[in-house]
C-alpha cells in the first residue's frame, strides 16, 4: 500500500526543504495552529500573513485583493467537520459534495474547474481528487478572490481555495484529541501529537502526527461512509541557515451505496419539488460503491543566504486511486408514480502528480524605496488513466418509490464486462514567475506579478485508437495598488488575469474537448477596503469586482454537432465581511456576497436545435450567500452560540426555466470548559429541519438534499 510512497520518499528526501522559524528569520509558512491563531476565532485577522494571496508573505491588509482565511480555531468554533464546511464560512463560497463531483465549489459566478482548489499550494487539476473528508489534519483554508493564475498556474478564473495541512511546530510540545457523536451514527475519533525529538546543540528535530477516523450511516437510506486520515511531518533545523520539513499524508475512504440525489417531481418546469415523504430514498443499487486511496509526499527546504535573501525548494508527489460502481440517474414518470433508473457507471481513475517548485525571495530597495521580490521556477507532470464502463439505458422496470428492491450492480446487463483503459492523459507544465511589492510612498504600495506557463498535453483515446498532442503558452499577471488611509484602514484596486485550457480540467479532457482550441481567458477589475475600528474591537472588509471570461467552448451557432470557441461570461459582484466585539462577552461576525453572473455569448443544443443563452445565468450559481455567527461567554467556562447560513435560489438549467428555492439553515451550540485542558460541546445543526437542495444534478432531474436536523456532542482535550 505504501510502496509507491516509500520509493518516492527515498528520492524526495534527498531534496532540500524548508520550514518557518522566526528565530532564524526564515519566510513565514504558518505551520503552527494554536499559537498563531488570534484569541477570537472569528476575527478577520487583517495583519496575519496569508500564503494563498502572494509569495511575498503579505498580510490581508497588504494584499490588493480579497483574501480571507478560516483558521483552526475558526473551524472548531463553527463546527466544521470537513474542509468544505470551512470553505462555506468564507465570503461568497458555496461548496457541496456530490459523490462524483467531490470538489464542486461555486464562487464569484463560476464553478467546477473555474475555481482553483489547492492542497498546500499544489493544484491537482481534478475535481474528483477534492473529496471533503475529515478536517482534523488541516490547519486552515485560505481563499483568494478572482483570477489567480499568476500565483498557481492555469485555471482559477473565479478564485482559489487552498487547504493547508498542519505541520510540525517549534512552538511547544502538545497532545490533543477529539471524540464526537451525532445523529445517523456519525462519529469521529482524532488525535494529534507535536513533539520536540531532541534538545541541545546541533541539529534539532520536531515531529507531528495527526490521525482521524470518521464514520456515518448517513441521512439517506443504506448510505454509509467511513474514512481514515493520517498525516506525519518531521521538521529538522540543520543549522542556523538550513531547515527541512518532510510531510507524508495518507487517506482512505469508502462509501457504500452513495447518494446521487432525490428525483424531482414532474413537470420539470418552474420551481422544482421533491416528494418529501420519500426524500431519504436511495435509488442506487444495493452494492453501489465509491472508494479512494491517496498518498502525499512533500519535501520542503528553506535556505537563508542572508537576512534579506532566502531560497526555498518544494518537491511534491501525489498518488491517488478512485473507484466508482453506481447507478446514478433517476427520473419520475409523467404521473409521479414510479422512478426510472439509468446511468450505470463503473470507473477507475489512477492519477499521479510529481513536481518541484524553486523560489527565491529578497527584501531590498528600489529607487530608495522598500521593495520585496519573489522569483520562481516550477515543473510538474500530472498523469491520469481512466478505466470507464458506462451504460446509459434504463435499468429494469421503473420502481415504486414507496417500496422497491434496489438490485445489485451485476444485475445491470453488461456490467460484468471486463474493464479496459479508455483514456490516458499527460499534462506537463513548466512555469516561471516573478512578484514584486514596492513602496511608492510611505502610504502607497504597488504590487505586481507575472507568470509564464508552458503546457504540454497529450491524450490517448484507447477506444478510438486516436492520439492528440497540444501545447499552450500562457502569460498571466496582476497589478494592484494599496493605499494606507491610516494605520488601521486601507483601500486598494487591482487588475488580474487568468488562462484556462479548453475543456476546463485537462485530466478529464477528451480529444473532442481539446481539439484545436486555444486557452480561455479571464480578466478582473477589483476595488476594496480593509479596516479595523473602535480600537480593534471590530474589523471589516469590502470588495467590488467585475470578471469577464472569454473563449468558452460552446456548440456552434451555425453547424450542428460541432463546437466553437465563442462563449463569454461576465460576473459582477460585491463581498462584505465583518467581525465585532459588541461587548467583552458578545462576539458577532458575518459575511455577505452578491453576484450577477450571466452569459454574454453562449449556445446550447436541445433536440438538435441550437439555442442562444445570452443573458441567462449559469447553473448552480446562487446570486446571494450570507453567514452570521454570534457567540456569548456566559462565564469564563461556559459559552453559547448561534449561527445562520442563507443561500439564494439557483437555476437548474441554462435556459433558466427551472430552479430550486433559496434556503436558510440555523444552528445552536454550547461549550463548557471542564478544566484548562478539556472541553465539552454540543451543537444542533439545521434547527428548523429545513428541506433544501445543496446541488442540482447534471441531469436536471434530481437534486442533493442538505442534512436534516441533527445533534452532535463532543469532547476535546489539549495538553
Amino acid at each position: 500500500m505504501f510502496r509507491m510512497t516509500t520509493l518516492t520518499l527515498l528520492v524526495g528526501s534527498s531534496t532540500l526543504a524548508w520550514a518557518q522559524d522566526d528565530a532564524l528569520k526564515l519566510p513565514a509558512v504558518n505551520i503552527s495552529a494554536v499559537a498563531a491563531e488570534s484569541k477570537e476565532a472569528t476575527a478577520l485577522s487583517l495583519d496575519k500573513t496569508i500564503d494563498s494571496g502572494s509569495r511575498l508573505n503579505l498580510s490581508a491588509r497588504e494584499n490588493p485583493a480579497s483574501v480571507s482565511v478560516a483558521g483552526r480555531q475558526t473551524m472548531e468554533r463553527i463546527g466544521a467537520r470537513n474542509f468544505q464546511d470551512a470553505a462555506n464560512a468564507l465570503p461568497g463560497e458555496n461548496a457541496s459534495a456530490p459523490p462524483g463531483w467531490g470538489g464542486y465549489v461555486a464562487y464569484r459566478g463560476f464553478n467546477g474547474g473555474q475555481i482553483g482548489q489547492l492542497f498546500n499550494g499544489i493544484n491537482l487539476q481534478s475535481g474528483g481528487a477534492v473529496r471533503p473528508v475529515g478536517a482534523w489534519i488541516y490547519d486552515r483554508v485560505e481563499l483568494l478572490g478572482g483570477p489567480s493564475s499568476f500565483l498557481n498556474g492555469s485555471g482559477a478564473v473565479g478564485g482559489s481555495l487552498n487547504f493547508i495541512t498542519r505541520l510540525a511546530s517549534r512552538d511547544k510540545d502538545s497532545v490533543e484529541g477529539r471524540m464526537s457523536y451525532s445523529r445517523y451514527d456519525t462519529w469521529e475519533t482524532a488525535i494529534g501529537v507535536n513533539q520536540a525529538l531532541n534538545q541541545g546543540d546541533g541539529p534539532r528535530h520536531y515531529a507531528r502526527l495527526d490521525y482521524s477516523r470518521t464514520h456515518t450511516n448517513g441521512y439517506i437510506d443504506r448510505q454509509e461512509n467511513g474514512a481514515g486520515n493520517l498525516a506525519f511531518s518531521l521538521l529538522s533545523d540543520v543549522n542556523d541557515q538550513l531547515s527541512h520539513t518532510l510531510a507524508i499524508e495518507y487517506l482512505e475512504e469508502q462509501e457504500d451505496s452513495p447518494y446521487w440525489g432525490a428525483p424531482v417531481l414532474q413537470p420539470l418546469t418552474g420551481k422544482l419539488h421533491i416528494d418529501k415523504h420519500n426524500r431519504f430514498n436511495n435509488y442506487n443499487v444495493d452494492d453501489g460503491r465509491y472508494e479512494q486511496r491517496t498518498r502525499w509526499l512533500r519535501s520542503i527546504t528553506n535556505y537563508r543566504l542572508d537576512d534579506a535573501t532566502q531560497l526555498r525548494n518544494t518537491y511534491y508527489h501525489y498518488d491517488g486511486q478512485r473507484d466508482y460502481r453506481n447507478l446514478e440517474a433517476y427520473r419520475y414518470n409523467s404521473d409521479n408514480t414510479a422512478v426510472s433508473r439509468s446511468g450505470a457507471y463503473r470507473q477507475r481513475h489512477d492519477q499521479e502528480v510529481n513536481g518541484n517548485r524553486l523560489e527565491l525571495t529578497h527584501t531590498g530597495e528600489l529607487f530608495g524605496q522598500a521593495s520585496d521580490w519573489a522569483f520562481g521556477l516550477e515543473y510538474s507532470r500530472n498523469k491520469q488513466f481512466i478505466y470507464p464502463l458506462s451504460i446509459n439505458s434504463q435499468f429494469g422496470a421503473a420502481v415504486d418509490p414507496n417500496g422497491f428492491d434496489p438490485g445489485n450492480f451485476l444485475d445491470i446487463p453488461g456490467m460484468d464486462t471486463p474493464r479496459t483503459k479508455s483514456r490516458s492523459t499527460w499534462t506537463d507544465t513548466s512555469s516561471k514567475f516573478v512578484e514584486n511589492r514596492t513602496r511608492l510612498t510611505d502610504r502607497l504600495a504597488l504590487v505586481t506579478a507575472l507568470r509564464y506557463d508552458h503546457i504540454d498535453f497529450e491524450v490517448i483515446d484507447h477506444t478510438a485508437r486516436n492520439t492528440l498532442n497540444r501545447r499552450w503558452d500562457a502569460f498571466t499577471g496582476r497589478a494592484g495598488l494599496v493605499y494606507d488611509v491610516s494605520d488601521t484602514a486601507s483601500v486598494y484596486t487591482q487588475y488580474s488575469t487568468s488562462a484556462e485550457p479548453p475543456g476546463g480540467t485537462l485530466t478529464s479532457a477528451s480529444i473532442g474537448q481539446v481539439g484545436n482550441f486555444d486557452l480561455s481567458t479571464g480578466r478582473q477589475v477589483e476595488v476594496g477596503s480593509k479596516l479595523d475600528f473602535l480600537e480593534g474591537r471590530g474589523s471589516a472588509t469590502a470588495a467590488a469586482y467585475r470578471i469577464v471570461r472569454k473563449n468558452i467552448s460552446v456548440p456552434s451557432s451555425t453547424l450542428q454537432n460541432t463546437t466553437e470557441q465563442a462563449g463569454q461570461q461576465t460576473s459582477t459582484g460585491i463581498e462584505l465581511a465583518a467581525s465585532f466585539k459588541v461587548t467583552p462577552q458578545l462576539l458577532a461576525a458575518g459575511n455577505f456576497a452578491w453576484v450577477r453572473a450571466e452569459y454574454d455569448e453562449f449556445n446550447e443544443t436541445v433536440g438538435g436545435v441550437v439555442h442562444s443563452r445570452k443573458g441567462k445565468n449559469p447553473v448552480n450559481i446562487p446570486d446571494r450567500v450570507a453567514n452570521f455567527w454570534l457567540t456569548y461567554d456566559l462565564t469564563p467556562a461556559w459559552q453559547v452560540g448561534a449561527d445562520a447560513r442563507y443561500v439564494s435560489s439557483v437555476y437548474a438549467n441554462t435556459a433558466n426555466t427551472m430552479w430550486v428555492p433559496s434556503y436558510t439553515v440555523y444552528g445552536l451550540s454550547i461549550k463548557h470548559d471542564l478544566d484548562a485542558h478539556t472541553e465539552l460541546s454540543a451543537r444542533l445543526r439545521n434547527l428548523t429541519d429545513e428541506t433544501y437542495a445543496r446541488f442540482i444534478h447534471q441531469t436536471n432531474t434530481q437534486y442533493y438534499l442538505g442534512e436534516p436536523r441533527s445533534l452532535e456532542v463532543a469532547v476535546q482535550w489539549r495538553y
